[in-house]
């Protein structure tokens, strides 16, 4: 995928390399497969690692929702100005089915935008292409002083 880097702002300077990757996004592997700020969808990429699991074996919740925040967040950060962030104010997860380590697929999207607080969905896929997560969000847009 190519990267605009003639955008400027958290999300597209992080891609662009101009600033680092935030630390969560590191530790959960995160990586963009397809953003399209103009429809407000993205689709991002995490590698689950064994130290994700619980004693069962299988993705730890917290770390799903980790996830599936680190997929929702993006799809609105990308459409807005440099001066602008979206920090959630509300996170929603429903667990469908146990993940396993490996690579999941997130996609997320903008559910409704309005000047301040924004509406979010998306799911989390395993990597035998079925729905492990679902997710929705609340987020307000604020000036990044």
């Amino acid at each position: 995928m190519e990267i605009d880097t003639g955008r400027r702002g958290p999300f597209w300077d992080m891609l662009a390399g101009r600033t680092p990757p935030p630390p969560a996004a590191v530790l959960l592997g995160w990586e963009l497969v397809a953003v399209d700020p103009e429809r407000g969808t993205i689709e991002v990429a995490f590698e689950a690692g064994e130290r994700f699991v619980n004693p069962v074996g299988v993705i730890q919740g917290g770390f799903l929702a980790a996830m599936l925040d680190d997929t929702l967040g993006p799809a609105l950060v990308a459409t807005l100005p440099e001066d602008q962030f979206a920090p959630t104010l509300d996170l929603h997860v429903q667990f469908l089915r146990p993940a396993r380590p490996g690579r999941l697929v997130g996609r997320g999207r903008v559910v409704q935008r309005g000047r301040e607080v924004c509406f979010l969905a998306g799911e989390l896929i395993g990597a035998d292409g079925r729905t492990v997560a679902v997710a929705t969000a609340t987020v307000k847009v604020q000036t990044v002083r």
